[in-house]
């Protein structure tokens, strides 16, 4: 018995909060360099959301692609945040053609916000999924087994190879576009890449385990104010910590008030908002100095 809890119930748990707590955090990285931002992440950019659109209507119609079967809640998840990032970019591209940070990122907070309000919809509408529906957006990883860690590591693997890839290009995309091209960065096609990574990454993330916030967002800012902003060392250090952070967080959900279990993404909200508000704080004390 003790070894069926710890390798079907445990040991899956735990290396699926790693694999969610990296490929957030990786990708918030890559999009905080991308567009020289600490306010980007998966989330703020409208790309979580997306995919919370694509996994609930799944959910809520029990759709089953034939082919794919257990694949079709982290396809149309990342189908989902394929589908908003290019809307974002290419409502901000209507609004303004250079394309600003600060346009790309409110665009985003738009979009963020009018899924929002489609999942809503939907939750109104639901009948007997509505638990199943709630508790996936609260975020949580207990109870999903080995199943949900085969379906992430694939998307995982490839999401984070190709960023790993790119991290030269990310330093030098950090400096800004113009500069990244005249060191010979083919600055639309790295950009392109990126965004397709780190949409991956979230997509399949929140289809396994729901919405959960300020991972991609804290653990990058934190680890660039330790390390500085070297994307060779940033990548690889947002893996690990975002990893930890998240097994931590979920360990915590699971003992704070035994028996019961609170969802993850309550977790990191709690942890994640103070912390995010005291950086923010800093860095406008640090510019007034």
């Amino acid at each position: 018995m003790n070894t069926n809890i710890v390798l079907n119930i445990r040991l899956p748990r735990v290396l699926l909060a790693g694999l969610v707590g990296a490929s957030l955090a990786i990708a918030g990285a890559a999009f905080q360099g991308l567009l020289r931002n600490p306010l980007a992440d998966p989330y703020t950019l409208g790309i979580s959301s997306g995919a919370s659109v694509g996994a609930v209507i799944t959910i809520f119609f029990h759709l089953s692609l034939p082919v794919i079967g257990m694949l079709t809640l982290p396809i149309m998840s990342i189908l989902g945040s394929f589908l908003t990032i290019f809307c974002v970019l290419l409502f901000a591209r209507k609004i303004e053609k250079s394309m600003k940070v600060e346009t790309i990122i409110l665009t985003g907070i738009i979009f963020s916000s009018f899924f929002s309000s489609f999942i809503s919809l939907i939750i109104a509408l639901t009948g007997d999924e509505l638990r199943q529906i709630i508790g996936w957006l609260l975020g949580s990883v207990s109870m999903r087994g080995w199943n949900y860690v085969l379906i992430l590591l694939p998307f995982f693997i490839v999401g984070s190879l190709l960023l790993l890839l790119n991290a030269k290009e990310l330093d030098a995309m950090s400096l800004g576009e113009e500069r990244a091209q005249h060191l010979g960065v083919n600055v639309e096609k790295r950009k392109l890449l990126i965004l397709i990574a780190g949409s991956i990454l979230t997509g399949a993330a929140v289809s396994v385990s729901g919405a959960i916030g300020f991972v991609g967002l804290v653990i990058p800012h934190l680890l660039r104010i330790i390390w500085g902003p070297n994307h060779r060392q940033l990548l690889p250090l947002s893996i690990l910590f975002g990893s930890a952070f998240l097994i931590i967080t979920d360990l915590v959900s699971r003992t704070i008030i035994q028996p019961s279990e609170l969802p993850i993404g309550v977790i990191t909200a709690l942890i994640g908002a103070p912390v995010f508000a005291v950086i923010l704080m800093k860095r406008k004390r640090g510019r007034r100095g």
